[in-house]
């Protein structure tokens, strides 16, 4: 166990190492003027306007200097941490939290308004979040009780126990049904295996609300912002009290209302501490204030003691109100890497970590302490977690804790979901079979639909089939390397993507329900560039992980003569592009140079068995 948890702390570090040496060299490769290059930099920013936001903080809108221009491409995303300095890089202003974001400014969470002419926004890494795992790993020896046994269940050869408990619902299908008995039944650890439109988040909803019948306290987590929402949306519609953790910027607003600031601050208790802040201010500006006579003798102390002794007061009652909003809680929940300080010695019946697939082990730990016994939920056939240090990835520390719990355990703590509702059943057949052993079955409701049969949509050939691939090979579509990056596109690919993007729309299928899916950043900055159609999303695979839209068009972008894919042999990538579509799914690629792996050479042959085949001399002709 101990050598195993020393392995852990130095992939930690490793990844933390690699992640600045990533930021670093980003910068220094695109140097002075071209900084913006990286999409991690922003130039020339100024405040267009700002407003209170929770907590304290003040959302402050910046565009670009010239408002002739947008922003150009870039890694911004809500929950980003960032820095705002002079456009020299040479003052850190103020650090903040991304909360919204346009092609044509980037609103930001702020201590307060930051002053400038030209100011300059960078990405920042998160190190907070690799404190806290490094945090409870250091410790993991040293714990009692229930952690105690959880760890050895995880970590040493105790085998996960179980109490049988029945559990019915008319909501649920079997399969679902069967995940949350297992997980109610588990004194240690349970696995929901949710394969592509199985219904996961419905089936941990389901659980949740169970354990909270039986007079049960949970912690729910995942491991971004987006899966902790998409969660809490279904808890709130179930009626259950849920609070929110986490900085209220990194929330859809939307749900606001649910977080702890909120809650805490409709509060009246938190006028009082309002006003005992306001009191203490004013004893520290008194105290400090110049006289020309000279203060009785300890007065300025005084007036710092009375300003000090007020603002430990208000700390106090404001904690009070914390552990009070807590308490009436049935359901806590917020990102893996959720304020443990918030927490302290507050105990959890069960830990539930969704999309528990797209996080490495070590913050799973970060939840798992509060907890008496842990459900992880996800599907380790989709996306492993994103790890940068390629030495640490390699030696293991891209396997998440639930790959390896059910390497380990298997059936005897796993169900797996088997009715998926997403997807029409020819979309769905080659991931299942590929994947999870041809179980899936696609629901009634989904089994044959089919984009025609959407209100307004015209009846032809793209809109009455659910798959299309279009063959490029012999057209000399060869791929190209994206200036200034590592990352690649295909440009006369990208051009055929824009056609059936227009072809989609010009059918009346909405905007809104069309993705277009590349496993290259660069591709997808490229189609971005050239498609300028509102509603329309552009993204790389892993921005759709958990994603889904009713058309979705897959560029595979690698086309060469010696018949390299790269980053396309991460076939786990590939199963999550695959089963985005809901009704019509088009695959655009090289069968020259994908038919030399063997996952893609039986991908076409499906594609062929369907009659889904085609190539690229019809669209030209």
């Amino acid at each position: 166990m101990q050598d195993y948890v020393v392995q852990l702390l130095e992939w930690i570090d490793a990844e933390s190492a690699a992640q600045a040496r990533q930021l670093e060299q980003r910068r220094r490769d695109a140097g002075g003027g071209n900084a913006e290059r990286t999409g991690e930099t922003l130039l020339d920013m100024v405040v267009r306007e700002s407003r209170p936001g929770l907590a304290g903080a003040t959302l402050a809108t910046l565009i670009k200097r010239n408002r002739e221009i947008g922003l150009p491409s870039n890694r911004f995303r809500v929950g980003t941490p960032v820095t705002v300095t002079s456009n020299a890089a040479e003052v850190e202003i103020a650090r903040g939290i991304v909360t919204a974001r346009n092609r044509r400014s980037l609103q930001i969470a702020l201590p307060f308004i930051p002053e400038g002419a030209r100011l300059r926004v960078d990405v920042q890494p998160d190190e907070v979040t690799r404190k806290r795992q490094t945090e409870v790993l250091t410790h993991l020896k040293d714990s009692t009780g229930r952690f105690a046994r959880l760890r050895d269940v995880l970590l040493n050869d105790r085998i996960p126990k179980f109490h049988p408990q029945s559990y019915e619902s008319g909501i649920l299908n079997l399969s679902q049904a069967r995940a949350v008995e297992m997980a109610l039944s588990a004194e240690d650890l349970a696995v929901i295996h949710g394969p592509p439109g199985t219904g996961k988040t419905t089936t941990v909803v389901a659980l949740i609300k169970a354990a909270i019948e039986k007079g049960q306290k949970i912690l729910a987590t995942a491991p971004s912002n987006t899966a902790v929402d998409n969660l809490l949306v279904k808890l709130v519609a179930c009626g259950v009290k849920v609070v929110r953790l986490g900085h209220p910027a990194r929330v859809d607003r939307r749900l606001i209302q649910h977080t702890l600031d909120a809650q805490v601050s409709r509060d009246e208790t938190m006028e009082i501490v309002k006003d005992m802040r306001r009191e203490a201010e004013q004893f520290f500006r008194k105290a400090g204030k110049y006289t020309r006579s000279q203060p009785p003798r300890g007065a300025k102390q005084e007036m710092y003691k009375e300003g000090k002794r007020l603002q430990q007061d208000a700390r106090l009652l404001e904690k009070t109100l914390v552990d009070w909003v807590l308490d009436r809680a049935d359901v806590v929940c917020g990102t893996n890497s959720l304020n443990t300080q918030m927490l302290t010695d507050r105990r959890f019946d069960m830990a539930v970590v969704d999309e528990a697939c797209q996080c490495t082990e070590p913050a799973c730990w970060v939840p798992l302490q509060f907890a008496d016994k842990l459900v992880l939920a996800g599907d380790h056939c989709q996306l492993p977690p994103t790890v940068i240090s390629q030495q640490a990835a390699r030696a293991g520390f891209a396997t998440s804790m639930l790959e390896r719990v059910v390497d380990k355990f298997g059936e005897l703590v796993t169900t797996r979901l088997e009715t998926q509702y997403r997807m029409h059943e020819q979309i769905m057949a080659f991931s299942s079979n590929r994947f999870y052993e041809g179980i899936l079955v696609a629901d009634s409701t989904n089994a044959k639909h089919l984009l025609s049969e959407l209100d307004g949509v015209v009846e032809n050939s793209l809109t009455q089939s659910p798959v299309e691939f279009i063959d490029t090979a012999g057209a000399d579509w060869d791929e190209e390397s994206e200036a200034g990056s590592e990352s690649r596109c295909n440009s006369s690919e990208a051009e055929l993507v824009v056609k059936k993007v227009s072809q989609l729309v010009q059918a009346n299928v909405p905007a809104e329900e069309i993705a277009v899916i590349s496993p290259y950043a660069g591709q997808a900055r490229l189609i971005r560039s050239m498609c300028d159609v509102d509603g329309l999303e552009v993204d790389t695979v892993d921005g759709f992980q958990g994603r889904e839209k009713e058309a979705v068009i897959i560029s595979c972008v690698r086309s060469n003569r010696s018949g390299e894919i790269g980053f396309l042999g991460d076939t786990r990538r590939m199963n999550v592009a695959l089963t985005r579509a809901r009704r019509k799914l088009i695959v655009i690629g090289d069968s020259a140079t994908l038919g030399n792996h063997a996952f893609y050479g039986e991908l076409l042959e499906y594609f062929s068995e369907i009659d889904a085949y085609g190539s690229v001399w019809t669209e030209l002709e």
